[in-house]
């Protein structure tokens, strides 16, 4: 289970985070705005009674707004710091376990606020797999600072 990873699709690429910080994954929610957030916070969701922040990646990312007819993903997951937090995704995937051999730093082609997200890639057989740094892409603080 150490080398598991969840996927998702968004913005046309494939990502992956560690399984073993997914707590679950939820068909898109009806979101609570949240006067005077940062752009990449969505909203608030409740998850059986817990309070729980959900991130627009795409909004986090810099990437172009999703169409309003499809429908997100919320992929709810657990940082180092024991928060919970939903990240909006396009499209959940499967659970890959990549050989260690097939995963290297990100090239140069990974620009922008996406790579500062990533902390490595995975070659697949017919792509890459952003692994996404979950700590790196919930910090709303951090992001502002950087704008």
């Amino acid at each position: 289970m150490a080398n598991q990873y969840c996927t998702f699709r968004l913005g046309g690429h494939l990502f992956g985070v560690p399984v073993e910080t997914v707590q679950e994954v939820l068909r898109e929610q009806n979101l609570t705005p949240v006067p005077m957030a940062s752009r990449e916070v969505s909203g608030l969701i409740n998850l059986r009674g817990q309070i729980v922040i959900t991130v627009d990646l795409r909004e986090r990312m810099g990437l172009p707004a999703r169409d309003e007819h499809l429908e997100a993903t919320n992929i709810v997951v657990r940082t180092s710091g024991d928060t919970v937090t939903s990240l909006l995704v396009d499209k959940i995937g499967d659970v890959l376990e990549p050989e260690l051999d097939r995963f290297e730093a990100p090239p140069d082609t990974v620009v922008g606020r996406v790579r500062e997200l990533v902390t490595r890639v995975c070659k697949l057989d017919r792509e890459l797999m952003l692994v996404l740094d979950t700590d790196k892409a919930v910090d709303i603080d951090a992001a502002a600072r950087s704008y």
